[in-house]
Order: C-alpha cells, then sequence, then structure tokens
C-alpha cells in the first residue's frame, strides 16, 4: 500500500508595524525558526510594511504569533 501526503506550498501576506531594518533583524530569529518557512521579506517601501511569507503548510496564526514573540503585530491580508 502506497501512502501520499500532500505538501501545500503557499504564501501568505500581512499588514505590519515593521518599520526598518533593526525590526527586520529582531523578527529574523522568530521566522527562521520554522523550517517549514522557505522564504519572507518585508517591503519597507509599502506604506503597510507588507510582510510576505512562502512556505510548505504554513499557518496565519504561527507567523502571527512568531511577529508577537519579536514584539511586533501582523493583520493577514487576504
Amino acid at each position: 500500500m502506497n501512502s501520499y501526503f500532500t505538501i501545500k506550498t503557499e504564501t501568505l501576506k500581512f499588514k505590519t508595524n515593521v518599520n526598518c531594518n533593526h525590526c527586520i533583524e529582531k523578527i529574523t530569529p522568530y521566522l527562521n525558526e520554522n523550517d517549514k518557512i522557505k522564504e519572507w521579506n518585508v517591503d519597507l517601501n509599502d506604506p503597510d510594511r507588507i510582510l510576505t511569507v512562502t512556505g510548505e503548510n504554513i499557518t496565519s496564526d504561527y507567523i502571527k504569533n512568531a511577529l508577537l514573540k519579536a514584539g511586533y503585530k501582523a493583520e493577514e491580508i487576504k
């Protein structure tokens, strides 16, 4: 019997209160600790400071909690 599982790669976007490169340095360890996150970045030029996260089977709650641990807020953009 073969067993298959699905890896769902997705991209989530969030409005954040990350304002500068120092802020990015503070959130980096929290986002990099999850090996399901393959790539992420914050657009500091966007007025909403959009965080884009791409990964496998990632959840909005995980991302929001990771930023909260670092002292920042994230609101998912649908």
